[in-house]
């Protein structure tokens, strides 16, 4: 038997919020938990990071948003993904969202939303739990 692949995830700033540290945070520490990682960088739109994870064959794609624009950026980047026949690359959220948001987030199609103080644990099981398998 192969041994698994490991989980690839493209982490990714939408929109013109400018504010990483907790992206890359959390891209080493997804790193750190065996998953191979790509990080976009900065004010990145939806089709850019859309096609980034085409590319890279990405298995989730995880968004971070403390500027507001989540409600926007984040459907779209889940409906672009399934217009590129995607609709398996899981899709989660982080930042600064607000309880009454997180609704219409998974209604939308964003599997996971996890706010200021989720331990980092149970966003990497949560990943390692509802990613695609590779095998």
């Amino acid at each position: 038997m192969a041994p698994a692949s490991k989980i690839k995830i493209i982490v990714a700033k939408p929109g013109l919020d400018g504010h990483d540290r907790g992206a890359k945070l959390l891209a080493r520490v997804f790193a750190e938990a065996g998953m191979e990682v790509v990080y976009t960088g900065l004010r990145q739109t939806p089709e850019m990071i859309v096609e980034t994870a085409l590319q890279e064959d990405a298995d989730v794609v995880g968004l971070s948003s403390l500027s507001g624009v989540h409600n926007y950026f984040f459907p779209k980047v889940v409906q672009l993904l399934k217009n590129k026949g995607l609709d398996d690359v899981i899709v989660v959220g982080g930042g600064i969202i607000p309880k009454e948001d997180v609704e219409g987030l998974e209604a939308s199609g964003v599997k996971g939303i996890f706010g200021p103080g989720t331990p980092t644990t149970e966003i990497v099981d949560f990943i390692k739990t509802n990613a695609r398998s590779r095998n």
